[in-house]
């Protein structure tokens, strides 16, 4: 009976051996990750027979499982091609990112080199985990130890974005078409693998002015010049639909590709998705509301009783034009004016007789009578009339 190496790959991808498992261990294993209430999914090694992998969800820590036949010859993950020193290649775009703001840097950073067909002008390449979304960490881990890796990891439901290695470098996630190395096609070729099933698309329910990674992720793509087209036509809808691989396009025209667009390549991802969301146009994201000023308190001038009491008390007997609180009692005459009780010529800041009469009439039109109504300003009907006309009585 076959026996398996059993390990534990953590975020940090360092490894926990768990030792020597048995046929009927691995079976159970694959059975229940098969089980649709069960948070697991089973990831075959794309080039070692028998040896898989067990995603576990993000929520759960992202662990992932590793079995190996123990009879199976070890698996070196291919070098970086020659010349990658650092994070900036040559012939690359010198506007476009190394790596895009505040993006997860996943692994060791270092799976390419320089590109080999700058003159095919500038890319983008998008692939599907063919898994769910919610495994974002364990995939990581994942396409490192099998040697896959893209640029970019994107996981459309929660946004999280990641980088295994710089822009301006070629990425391993793609066969070559014969002698020519379509990892290394353009003047860059960011390859994109999204967590997600081919079917139904990813794009579904997707809304990018909701998804900032997702719009960083294309800015950095515009900028290195990609344009929003897809030359080979929009990315197949199935398995069985016939595949644009078309080596005249692919070798000369910058844009968008699918995996099902690539000379040299069998997989037909990423599926139908919508490509007026992908790219889309450019997303300006909504700026919020700018907040509308609370208006400010109207302050109301303030006619002191004191004063007004006084002035028809004084005024009346002083010289003619004489005036003891012109801007109080101008308020009050203002509003008997509009009350019609005061003709406008006798609206002069002077209470004088002709002030007292016309306040005495507002008093018998508020009910007021006898001594209570003798044009002479009292607390209620003063402040009655300043209530009606935007002023404030103080005492």
């Amino acid at each position: 009976m076959a026996t398996f190496h059993a390990a534990i790959v953590h975020p940090d991808q360092t490894v926990t051996y768990c030792g020597e498992v048995g046929q009927d261990h691995v079976d159970t294993v694959r059975a229940l990750a098969g089980l649709e209430d069960v948070p697991r999914f089973v990831k075959e090694h794309p080039q070692q027979d028998g040896t898989f992998f067990v995603l576990r969800p993000d929520e759960e820590g992202g662990d992932l499982d590793w079995y190996q036949p123990t009879d199976a010859a070890p698996f070196a993950v291919r070098a970086p091609g020659p010349g990658l020193e650092s994070a900036a290649a040559p012939r690359t775009a010198a506007s476009g990112p190394a790596y895009i703001d505040g993006v997860e840097r996943l692994g060791g950073q270092v799976i390419g080199g320089a590109m080999d067909h700058p003159e095919s002008g500038p890319r983008f390449t998008w692939h599907v985990t063919v898994s769910p979304t919610g495994y974002f960490t364990s995939m990581a881990s994942y396409l490192i130890n099998a040697g896959f890796e893209p640029q970019v990891l994107y996981d459309p439901k929660t946004d999280r974005l990641g980088q295994f290695g710089p822009l301006t470098q070629s990425a391993r996630a793609l066969q070559n078409d014969g002698t020519r190395r379509t990892n290394r096609e353009g003047l860059v070729n960011i390859q994109v693998e999204v967590v997600a099933m081919p079917s139904p698309p990813w794009t579904d329910g997707f809304d990018p002015a909701a998804k900032p990674n997702f719009r960083k992720l294309l800015a950095a793509g515009r900028a290195h010049g990609i344009p929003d087209v897809w030359p080979a036509g929009p990315p197949v809808p199935s398995s069985s639909s016939p595949m644009p691989r078309r080596r005249d396009i692919w070798q000369s025209k910058a844009g968008h590709y699918g995996h099902c667009h690539v000379p040299g390549n069998t997989h037909w991802d990423p599926g139908g998705i919508d490509v007026t969301k992908v790219p889309g146009k450019v997303v300006t994201p909504t700026p919020p509301p700018t907040p509308t000023p609370a208006p400010k308190p109207v302050t109301k001038p303030k006619v002191s009783l004191a004063h007004v009491v006084y002035a028809a008390r004084h005024d009346p007997a002083a010289a003619q034009g004489h005036t003891s609180y012109k801007a109080e009692v101008l308020l009050v005459e203002k509003a008997l004016a509009a009350e019609k009780l005061l003709a406008s010529q006798y609206v002069d800041g002077s209470f004088g007789t002709k002030t007292v009469s016309a306040y005495k009439a507002l008093q018998q039109r508020y009910g007021y009578s006898g001594s209570a109504a003798d044009g002479i300003p009292g607390k209620s009907s003063l402040t009655k009339l300043g209530n009606a006309h935007g002023f404030t009585v103080t005492d």
